[in-house]
């Protein structure tokens, strides 16, 4: 029974894994000159799990001040997001409000492996396996409250808009998307098509080169472009058919079937149009059944908890967010230590970007 569990468990967490095998041919590589003048919706807690992550030292350490409060995120946010207002695009960070309850179970299943991960990085930092020990590191990373709050303050010092969803920010960005308040959703989880993101960029804030976890080995991570429409047509299947293949396959809100992989999970959504089919299908092939309703999963999806945005709140959202050189030095510089200089030029240089911005309205960088 503990290894059913732990099956299920892992495939809830893999959906992106195993739905990128389907897709590999729809991915478009672009430069992020190919999105300027764009506004791109930002699956926040997405992208300071990716800063928290990757910026760290040699065998893990996350980047801390004085007081020992982890940085990362920060650095990420303040260099990273510059480099987007360099390139003319207007980034919205969406964070995470009440997850449904149905997710319960995976946020628990993602507890275990960090603390699993915890465990490790210090047993192998110990005893000096400096390469294994950032791969657990970087599996034992933790968005926390403290995490979440100076993210938001950081944007707010940096004139960078962003948002509170009821629930899923991933919900609420590809919601965005799909209104066309902003031209895409931004994140690294294939499900935002689930959401019915029509545009998804990837890799936006973490492309470059990156060292293969335990390989003297370094790949280019370049950013992607992935049209809806174009991965719809690919799989020769519609919205609903979309998010019923993630179900079989694990969403983060049901637990997939056992057995049932990329391949097999499209052949079956093609061969039942309805959830009533596949539900019956799989337990006539399979003896199993989804561990929670297909009505309310598909629900999540196909209606998720989202604040109706209208056009004119969120280009009042985007026009009123103006950066504070003053405020990001007091906050980076004294608060969290960073340097005084570095931090003063990126300050300026906002100041000057939003200067040049300043005039223009929601409808130009659409």
């Amino acid at each position: 029974m503990l290894q059913c569990l732990k099956t299920n468990l892992t495939k809830v967490i893999d959906l992106s894994v195993e739905l990128g095998k389907l897709i590999a041919g729809v991915k478009e590589k672009i430069e992020l000159a190919d999105i300027s003048n764009r506004i791109i919706g930002i699956d926040a807690y997405n992208t300071i799990y990716q800063f928290l992550s990757i910026i760290r030292q040699p065998d893990g350490t996350p980047l801390m001040d004085e007081k020992g409060n982890v940085t990362s995120h920060l650095s990420g946010i303040l260099y990273r997001t510059l480099n987007l207002l360099e390139n003319n695009i207007t980034p919205v960070f969406v964070f995470d409000g009440m997850p449904p309850l149905l997710k319960r179970r995976t946020l628990e299943a993602r507890a275990m492996k960090r603390n699993a991960a915890m465990m490790e990085w210090k047993s192998a930092r110990e005893e000096g396996r400096t390469e294994e020990a950032r791969m657990h590191a970087m599996a034992s990373t933790k968005i926390n409250r403290e995490i979440v709050e100076g993210s938001k303050k950081l944007l707010e010092c940096m004139g960078i808009p962003f948002m509170q969803a009821p629930s899923e920010g991933e919900a609420q960005s590809a919601v965005l998307a799909k209104k066309g308040l902003v031209y895409a959703s931004a994140s690294q989880d294939y499900d935002s098509f689930l959401f019915g993101a029509r545009i998804v960029i990837r890799n936006l804030a973490i492309s470059g080169k990156r060292k293969l976890p335990g390989k003297n080995i370094y790949i280019n991570i370049s950013t992607e472009r992935i049209f809806l429409k174009d991965l719809l047509d690919s799989l020769q299947i519609g919205q609903e058919q979309l998010v019923l293949l993630g179900m079989l396959m694990g969403t983060d809100f049901n637990a997939g079937i056992n057995k049932v992989g990329p391949k097999t999970a499209l052949k079956i959504v093609k061969e039942n149009k309805t959830p009533g089919e596949v539900v019956g299908y799989i337990k006539r092939k399979y003896g199993a059944e989804f561990d929670a309703d297909p009505n309310e999963v598909i629900e999540l999806f196909m209606k998720p908890d989202v604040e109706d945005v209208s056009e004119d709140a969120f280009g009042r959202l985007i026009s009123r967010c103006k950066p504070d050189s003053s405020s990001i030095i007091r906050f980076m510089c004294e608060e969290h230590g960073f340097s005084k200089e570095r931090v003063s030029k990126i300050a300026d240089r906002l100041c000057e970007l939003k200067g040049l911005k300043g005039q223009k309205g929601i409808n130009s960088w659409m």
